[in-house]
């Protein structure tokens, strides 16, 4: 049996995964082998496996060469090549599908990358000049590699490309939408592969008016309707919208400008204090683990989670009205799959929309939650991006 490995690359980490190249009716009827990743890169470097039955998970600390997020980036990537070579084997990869942040304009679902391709998608580094690099050097490893082994993108933000016009537009002159430079929406396989995993819980019906809440260290939400991205909380980049782990989410632009006008903060700066100083960091100064802040007793950390729940609220508001109304709001991703007290305070949030809580369920992180008294479904369904890259890698294969 040929198998497809999915590949995630970020710049603290390094996400693997290896499932059968078998046909398939839903991403989850796809047999999963082995998973695993680097985490800590640029700080302590980490090896986790899970190798599936019969096998121990494997977990220690890495030594790799260089400093900083660059050099262990390749590093990581040149460690994992060599094991996947000797483990695996290059001749058992039928393709290798890749999390692509951003797709652009003209990428609107996977597509197999080419040198033309991979130029491309090169170009549109400056709209997210802290994901798409690590995202695509593994793209470059391989092909040096094994020139041969066929590649796929699989995007972020193909999602959220048949959104509504309106939905996508920024108030600015036409020039500049003809240029890129409108919203695009991101986490697009999380959201694709959860409101599938509703539509199952549902009996095979596709939810309507659904909002979905992707909390992480990145976070964001969806109105859905049918399967369908209708708006997303992120727009042109991965900064826009929700608090998150370190970055800010949502400001006033004049902000921006008094920072570098007033303050004497270089365009530099200005990107480092909002992608990576922010958010659950910036506001508690202890840490941008939401975990820890739980835990904590300081007043900051109460603070910063108080904020985050506040915005996550708000912005639910905000897509219900998209919708015009609410069915059914998941939670997934870390925090919306494991920070039962963040859900709670969310759903509390959200009482004038008719959810209503089951507080022994969400304390247990139930598949559903919600109370008997709720008017709205309540889910906690885990994501799996690696098994919806593996699923569209496995459909172009098909193809």
């Amino acid at each position: 049996m040929k198998l497809v490995l999915v590949l995630n690359s970020g710049s603290s980490s390094l996400k693997f995964a290896l499932f059968e190249a078998s046909a398939a009716t839903t991403p989850d009827a796809l047999p999963a082998l082995l998973s695993g990743q680097i985490s800590g890169l640029g700080a302590a470097p980490r090896w986790q496996l899970d190798a599936g039955p019969g096998r121990p998970r494997e977990e220690h600390a890495l030594t790799l060469a260089g400093d900083g997020d660059d050099a262990q980036q390749q590093a990581a990537l040149d460690y994992l090549l060599d094991w996947l070579e000797a483990e695996v084997g290059w001749q058992r990869l039928a393709a290798v599908g890749h999390r692509i942040v951003h797709g652009g304009v003209h990428y609107r679902e996977a597509i197999r990358i080419d040198t033309e391709t991979l130029a491309a998608l090169e170009a549109l580094t400056p709209l997210a000049p802290l994901h798409q690099p690590y995202c695509l050097a593994p793209v470059s490893a391989l092909a040096e590699r094994c020139s041969g082994l066929m590649q796929v993108a699989c995007f972020d933000t193909a999602f959220h490309a048949a959104q509504p016009p309106l939905a996508q537009r920024f108030a600015l002159p036409q020039r500049f939408h003809d240029a890129g430079m409108r919203r695009y929406g991101f986490h697009g396989l999380s959201y694709d592969y959860v409101s599938r995993r509703l539509s199952e819980e549902l009996g095979g019906q596709p939810g309507e008016r659904v909002v979905i809440a992707h909390l992480g260290s990145g976070a964001s939400l969806c109105a859905i309707d049918r399967g369908r991205s209708l708006a997303s909380s992120m727009g042109f980049t991965a900064l826009d919208g929700l608090m998150m782990g370190t970055r800010s989410g949502s400001l006033d632009p004049g902000l921006v400008l008094h920072l570098i006008q007033q303050c004497g903060m270089s365009a530099a700066e200005v990107e480092r204090l909002l992608y990576r100083q922010a958010g659950l960091l910036g506001v508690s100064g202890i840490s941008a683990d939401m975990r820890e802040l739980l835990v904590s007793s300081e007043p900051a950390a109460r603070l910063a989670v108080e904020l985050f729940v506040y915005r996550i609220v708000r912005e639910i508001g905000s897509l219900a009205a998209a919708l015009g109304g609410l069915d059914h709001l998941v939670f997934t991703a870390g925090i919306g799959e494991r920070g039962d007290p963040v859900r709670a305070a969310i759903v509390d949030g959200c009482d004038w929309l008719g959810a209503r809580l089951d507080a022994a369920a969400n304390r247990a992180h139930a598949t559903s939650i919600a109370g008997a008294k709720s008017t709205i479904g309540l889910w906690v369904l885990a994501t799996d991006e690696a098994r919806m890259i593996a699923w569209q890698t496995r459909a172009l294969l098909a193809a």
